[in-house]
């Protein structure tokens, strides 16, 4: 792989994509961030151009939908457009005779920052270099009877002899944010073990919560409990932030990704000397965790704010300042790998305010956090005073001496 190569995009009159491609020995690996170009605010129109012009770029890989082992949907209103939305991408894809095994899916209401756009998708690809993508299904037992629960599942990607674990949208049930947290890790938990995994080899969750000022110390709480009950140290990297889980009746959702091989893949937890270590002020996550893979070498950036050395915010209320300050820590937690922005594939950039959405661009164009698909959301991060918020995914060559 080119690691300084900047990523391609397409425009339509429809819709904009944006990926880059990770060639590892395994595998072709393509990250693409599709947003609509709304010439109508028409949420069936919008997801139907959106998911059409998708499987052009995969087929122009030579790859369709089923090489798509992730997607994430971030809507603008999720309970006037999701079944709608559902319904659009449901038809392109049978049109397609696509999916017969479907890719983990979040689905999420984090309003994209693209005017007019009702949605916005990225999804990750694997194309493997020899033969069709090797994948298996397992289902989740559901937390409740929700029908959403009933829809929750993995999808396991075999590479040679490494599984690769994608799960998204596990829910859990009680009767406060504490138990209904121990209760989603449980979930992930139970289905990991379908795939004859733990919770160890987890490297990466992503956590939505419904209203993350009210909820996120009883989420730090409750993982701390499930980490502590079985040993797991280091924590995976993670992002916790604000947004709206499907299901009226759950206020959390939990994501997961997980490695597991015969010899399990070389991992390392990621500091910078300009953060400090997130439990120390009772957050139970790594700042970015090293995977040595089958295919690439992966850095999964936690989500990253405007936080000093003491684990303080700094800039409260100047956007501009908090944006500059959140990318010295990115910076920062790449060179402690020897890696750079060149090197990142995958991004999503949380805003607080939607107004600020310009500023926070600019901020990325003048400081070089750019070449890569990165979707700008609108979403409440962990901490009022906190206004951007942003995790990545950097991708170093599985034959370089990094690996």
């Amino acid at each position: 792989m080119d690691r300084h190569s900047p990523a391609e995009t397409i425009k339509t009159d429809d819709c904009s994509i944006v990926f880059r491609r990770v060639a590892g020995p395994e595998a072709d690996e393509l990250f693409a961030v599709c947003h609509p170009v709304p010439r109508t605010k028409d949420p069936r129109r919008q997801t139907d151009k959106l998911y059409r012009a998708m499987l052009g770029v995969l087929a122009a890989e030579g790859a369709s939908f089923e090489s798509v082992v992730s997607e994430t949907l971030f809507l603008r209103n999720l309970r006037a457009d999701l079944e709608v939305v559902r319904a659009a991408r449901a038809r392109v894809l049978e049109e397609a005779e696509s999916e017969p095994c479907r890719p983990a899916t979040i689905e999420i209401e984090q309003p994209p920052l693209e005017e007019g756009g009702r949605l916005a998708v990225s999804v990750h690809a694997v194309i493997p270099r020899s033969g069709e993508p090797r994948v298996t299904q397992l289902r989740a037992t559901p937390a409740c009877d929700c029908s959403e629960c009933a829809r929750s599942y993995a999808r396991l990607v075999h590479l040679g002899d490494e599984t690769r674990f994608h799960a998204g949208n596990l829910y859990g049930s009680g009767v406060d944010p504490f138990e209904e947290t121990l209760a989603m890790f449980q979930a992930a938990e139970d289905l990991l073990r379908k795939a004859g995994m733990g919770f160890r080899e987890v490297v990466r969750t992503w956590i939505h919560l419904r209203d993350i000022d009210r909820d996120y110390a009883d989420l730090n709480r409750a993982r701390r409990e499930f980490f502590r009950q079985r040993g797991i140290d280091p924590s995976p990297a993670s992002t916790g932030i604000g947004g709206g889980p499907v299901p009226d009746g759950h206020d959390l959702c939990l994501s997961v990704h997980a490695v597991q091989a015969p010899q399990p893949p070389a991992v390392a937890v990621m500091s910078a000397p300009t953060l400090n270590d997130a439990a120390l002020y009772g957050s139970d996550f790594t700042r970015g965790m090293k995977v040595v893979e089958a295919n690439k070498t992966a850095l999964h950036v936690s989500g990253t704010a405007s936080i000093d050395e003491a684990g303080r915010t700094v800039h409260p209320g100047d956007v501009e300042a908090q944006t500059a300050r959140m990318l010295v820590n990115l910076s920062s937690l790449l060179a402690g790998q020897d890696a750079s922005f060149g090197d990142v594939v995958s991004a999503i950039t949380y805003v607080k305010r939607p107004e600020d959405a310009p500023i926070v661009r600019a901020m990325f164009c003048e400081r070089g956090f750019e070449g890569f698909p990165n979707v700008l959301v609108a979403a409440p991060i962990c901490r009022p005073d906190l206004l951007c918020e942003t995790e990545a995914l950097a991708v170093l060559p599985r034959t370089s001496s990094h690996s």
